[in-house]
């Protein structure tokens, strides 16, 4: 995670993400109340029992580094990605010592990095552009101006995964700009937009890919979707595994919906209003960790 010093929402992102609001608050204000939402933020995700590394971010020029998931990835056998970014102001989100941190507490074999590719006009925005099935092997992405296909593939390859690749649109029938708004696949439950997948024959094919490793499904309207319910990460907790989502998100969700995901996890709700009007959410702001740690505990 990234503790934001000088958070503000990116007017330069503002243009393809459609889920950005304006705060009302002065940007001094914004800037502190995103701080302390983030702090509260890692303090109830290690109360459940994650393991959370916290960076601080005092730069003025990086509005959007409290999501990192964006500019890496990590996978399993020690494996990390780093990727292009759209949007010119984020690409100084990217760290070395997030990276040097990493090789120092986990057994990382090698790091690659894309994001060269800016200067060919190729973007794939890590695990915002895909949602990973690391079970199935599977990279789900829609198609939209941070995500290149090519770049998609190449990606596939590199990591073993086989690419599916949709169109997705909200309420009003524009580009969704992140496919993790509105999918989260987790060990035993897929929550998913899939009306927000036009082609009905893609979306009955995205559906039935989700549902091979028997999961529950758990279909998301377009409220919901802009309510931030599909931008949110299964964690390993102390007790198991917890599904950490916004305050904003659970508050969408009916019962049925709650009840069927407290099967398999245990919900943990964070109140990050102001980070929110970013465009992003939970998921957005948690890069995951799936590499083997050199120390039992290592934060």
């Amino acid at each position: 995670m990234i503790r934001p010093h000088h958070f503000t929402p990116n007017a330069e992102t503002a243009r393809d993400n459609h889920f950005q609001t304006e705060a009302a608050a002065d940007a001094s204000l914004v800037a502190r109340t995103a701080h302390a939402e983030v702090t509260r933020a890692a303090e109830t995700l290690r109360a459940a029992g994650v393991c959370v590394h916290l960076f601080e971010d005092e730069s003025t020029e990086t509005p959007d580094s409290v999501f990192p998931n964006n500019w890496f990835s990590t996978h399993s056998g020690g494996h990390v990605a780093v990727y292009p970014m759209y949007s010119p102001n984020r690409r100084a989100e990217r760290r070395q010592d997030v990276l040097e941190r990493l090789k120092q507490d986990y057994r990382v074999q090698d790091i690659i990095d894309y994001s060269g590719l800016e200067q060919d006009g190729l973007f794939l925005e890590g695990t915002g552009a895909m949602v990973i099935d690391h079970l199935e092997r599977v990279a789900y992405a829609a198609r939209s101006k941070r995500t290149s296909e090519i770049l998609l593939e190449r990606f596939c390859t590199h990591f073993n995964y086989e690419p599916v690749v949709f169109d997705a649109v909200d309420a009003r029938g524009q580009p969704i700009y992140h496919t993790n708004v509105l999918m989260c696949i987790g060990t035993d439950f897929a929550m998913v937009g899939l009306e927000s997948i036009p082609d009905t024959a893609r979306r009955q094919e995205v559906a039935e890919r989700l549902y091979r490793g028997e999961r529950d499904m758990i279909a998301l309207s377009h409220e919901q979707i802009s309510d931030f319910a599909g931008n949110a990460i299964e964690l390993q907790g102390r007790d198991g595994f917890v599904l950490a989502l916004s305050s904003r998100a659970l508050r969408s969700l009916d019962a049925q919906q709650r009840k069927t995901l407290e099967r398999h996890v245990r919900l943990l709700p964070l109140e990050i209003p102001t980070i929110e009007h970013a465009g992003g959410s939970v998921r957005c702001m948690l890069a995951g960790l799936h590499l083997s740690a050199r120390t039992p505990r290592p934060c």
